[in-house]
C-alpha cells in the first residue's frame, strides 16, 4: 500500500493510501487533514489507481501545490519517492514499508548498524590537536596544507569559498557542502558558497534558530547523528525528508568572532560522521574563518582609507570657506584662529564688509560634532553669507531669518550659539547680537572687563524672534574677544581652562596687537591643557581699535 508521510514542523503526519480518492486539506472533514495555517481547506486531491498508479491534483489552493520543486497546474502523475509540498508542508510518497526505491538497498545495513548520537563540542574543544589516526591518512596533510595557502592567496572571497568546499570534499564524504555567512546586520544568514553532487540542487535549506544560537553565540560544533532522532532537526522538514542520514556544522571561528557556519550532511548510510569528522571539519572551518577575518580586516581598511580621503576632502573644503584674510579698516584689527578637535569641525566665523561699508563679524559653534556638525556649519555659513549683500541689512531681521531656515530644514537637535556683530568705523561703534553664545569680553583701556551678555536663545532651536540688538563704543586700544566653548571647556584631569581664568590672560596682554594677544592665550590655554586630548574645537576672533590707552 502506498503511505503519504511528512511534517509540518510540529508532528510527523504519515497516511494510507487506499485505492480511490483522497482529498487533503485543513477541514477535519478531508481524507487527509493537514491543520498547517499553509494549507487551504480543501487544497488537493490524490487519486489512487487500482493498478498502482497516484495523480495528484490542486483544488485551486492559496499557497498552492508543487511536486518535485515544480508547481502543479493540471492533473499530474506521482512516482515512489516524489516529494509532494501542499503549501508549506512537505511530504514524501513511500510505498507501504515507507521507503522510495532509492533507499531501499540501504535497508540492510542500516538495521545492522546504531546510528551516531548527537554531539554538540565547544569549538575550543572540537580544535584541539587532530589525532593521529586522522592525521596519518595520506590525503589529510596535503588537504590542510592547500587550505593553509588560501590564507595569504589573493584570490576573491566568493572563490575563496567554493575551493574550500572543492578541498573539504576530498576528506569528508558529503553530498551537499555549503557556508553560510553572516550578513552585515549579523542576525541574518546567506549562502555564500555551495558544492553539491553533479545534476543535483540544493533544495529548501535553513537550519533551526537553535542550532543557530548554538552555533553562532555559543561556538559549538555539532554533529546530528540521525536527524529524525534529534528534536533540534527534528522541526526542519525539508532536512527530514531529504534522505539525510548525518549531519555536521561548524562556525567559522577566528579571534573569537564567528562569522557563519560550515555545513555538510550525507545520504549515504554509510558515512556516519564521527566525532573525528567533526573536529576535522572544525580545523576547516577555523582555516577558513582566519581567512575571512583577513577579508574583513581588509575591507575595514579600504573603508577606513576612503573615508579618511573623503574627511581630508571635507577638511579642505571647510578650510576654504573660512576667512585666511581679513578687510583693511583703518584704525582697527582684526585676527581669527580656530583649531578643531577632528578633521572637520562645527565651530564657524566670518568678517565681511557691508554694502554701506560697516564691518560684519560673527562666531557660532554649532551642536555635534564631526560631519554633521560641518554640513550644518556650512549651511549657516551660506545662509548669512547671501544676506550680507542686502542693501538695508538689518542685524535682528538677518538672525531670525537665518534661524528660521535652520529651524524648517534641520533635525530638532540641530542649533547652535551665535554672536554677530556690526562695526560702524564712523561712530566707533558695535551693534551686537548675541544668540545663547558665550558671552564676549570687551577689554577697557583702564583694564576693566564688560561681558556682551545674550539677549536670547540659540538660533534653530525653536520658534524665537525676541532677540534684542545691544551696541558698545570702542575707545583706542581697547579690544572684543568672541570666543567659542572650546576655549573655557578645554580640560585637563577634569579641570576646565574656566571663564576666570581666560578672563585675566586676557586683561594682562590686552596691550598687545590683536595676533600677538590671541597667540597668548592660545599659548596659554596649551600649557594648561598639557598632554591631555582636545574634546572640543576652539575658535577665537578679535576685533581690536588701533591706538594706546
Amino acid at each position: 500500500m502506498l503511505r503519504l508521510i511528512g511534517t509540518d514542523g510540529q508532528q510527523v503526519y504519515a497516511f494510507d493510501l487506499a485505492d480511490g480518492r483522497h482529498v487533503v486539506g485543513r477541514k477535519p472533514e478531508c481524507d487527509i487533514t493537514v491543520p498547517d495555517k499553509t494549507v487551504s481547506r480543501q487544497h488537493a486531491e490524490l487519486e489512487i489507481k487500482q493498478d498502482g498508479e497516484c495523480f495528484l491534483s490542486d483544488l485551486g489552493s492559496h499557497n498552492g501545490t508543487s511536486v518535485n520543486g515544480v508547481r502543479v497546474t493540471n492533473r499530474v502523475p506521482l512516482s515512489l519517492g516524489d516529494t509532494v509540498m501542499f503549501g508549506q508542508v512537505e511530504f514524501r510518497l513511500s510505498d507501504e514499508k515507507g521507503m522510495s526505491p532509492s533507499t531501499r538497498s540501504n535497508v540492510t545495513q542500516l538495521a545492522s548498524s546504531e546510528p551516531e548520537k548527537s554531539v554538540y563540542l565547544d569549538i575550543r574543544e572540537a580544535l584541539k590537536p587532530l589525532p593521529s589516526k586522522v592525521t596519518e591518512r595520506p590525503e589529510i596533510a596535503p588537504t590542510l596544507f592547500e587550505m593553509a595557502k588560501m590564507l595569504v592567496a589573493p584570490e576573491p572571497e566568493e572563490v575563496m569559498l567554493q575551493r574550500s568546499l572543492e578541498l573539504i570534499a576530498r576528506v569528508i564524504p558529503a553530498d551537499r557542502l555549503t557556508v553560510l555567512v553572516r550578513g552585515e546586520n549579523r542576525e541574518e544568514l546567506y549562502t555564500a558558497a555551495t558544492l553539491l553532487p553533479q545534476n543535483k540542487q540544493m533544495g529548501e535549506f535553513t537550519l533551526s534558530s537553535t542550532i543557530v544560537q548554538q552555533i553562532l553565540t555559543n561556538k559549538q560544533a555539532i554533529l546530528i547523528g540521525d536527524p529524525t532522532e534529534d528534536p533540534r532537526f527534528a522541526l526542519q522538514q525539508s532536512i527530514i525528508m531529504s534522505e539525510m542520514k548525518s549531519a555536521m556544522a561548524v562556525p567559522l571561528f577566528d579571534e573569537g568572532n564567528v562569522h557563519g557556519i560550515l555545513y555538510v550532511d550525507t545520504t549515504n548510510p554509510a558515512h556516519r560522521y564521527s566525532d573525528d569528522y567533526l573536529r576535522l571539519l572544525a580545523t576547516f572551518g577555523n582555516i577558513i574563518g582566519s581567512r575571512m577575518l583577513s577579508y574583513t580586516l581588509m575591507k575595514e581598511r579600504q573603508e577606513k582609507q576612503v573615508m579618511d580621503a573623503e574627511l581630508r576632502r571635507a577638511a579642505s573644503i571647510q578650510e576654504n570657506l573660512l576667512k585666511t584674510s581679513y578687510p583693511e579698516i583703518e584704525g582697527y584689527r582684526i585676527h581669527a584662529w580656530q583649531e578643531q578637535s577632528r578633521a572637520v569641525g562645527g565651530d564657524l566665523y566670518d568678517v565681511a564688509t557691508l554694502p554701506d561699508g560697516r564691518l560684519l563679524f560673527l562666531v557660532a559653534d554649532v551642536s555635534g560634532k564631526g560631519m554633521g556638525a560641518a554640513l550644518l556649519m556650512s549651511n549657516i555659513l551660506a545662509s548669512f553669507r547671501i544676506l550680507y549683500g542686502e542693501q538695508s541689512f538689518d542685524l535682528r531681521r538677518i538672525v531670525i531669518q537665518v534661524s528660521d531656515q535652520l529651524l524648517k530644514y534641520s533635525a530638532p537637535d540641530n542649533f547652535a550659539t551665535l554672536f554677530v556683530g556690526v562695526l560702524d568705523t564712523a561712530t566707533h561703534t558695535v551693534h551686537f547680537l548675541n544668540a545663547g553664545h558665550n558671552p564676549p569680553l570687551l577689554i577697557r583701556c583702564n583694564g576693566t572687563l564688560e561681558h556682551m551678555e545674550p539677549s536670547g536663545i540659540m538660533i534653530g532651536a525653536m520658534p524665537f524672534d525676541s532677540w534684542q540688538e545691544d551696541s558698545v563704543t570702542l575707545e583706542p586700544g581697547e579690544s572684543i574677544v568672541v570666543f567659542t566653548d572650546g576655549v573655557t571647556e578645554a580640560e585637563r584631569d577634569g579641570q576646565l581652562f574656566g571663564d576666570a581664568r581666560l578672563e585675566t590672560i586676557a586683561t594682562e596682554v590686552k596691550d598687545l596687537p590683536a595676533p600677538q594677544m590671541c597667540a597668548a592665550i592660545v599659548k596659554k590655554i596649551r600649557e594648561f591643557v598639557e598632554d591631555s586630548p582636545q574634546s572640543d574645537d576652539i575658535t577665537m576672533l578679535i576685533v581690536q581699535r588701533s591706538g594706546s590707552c
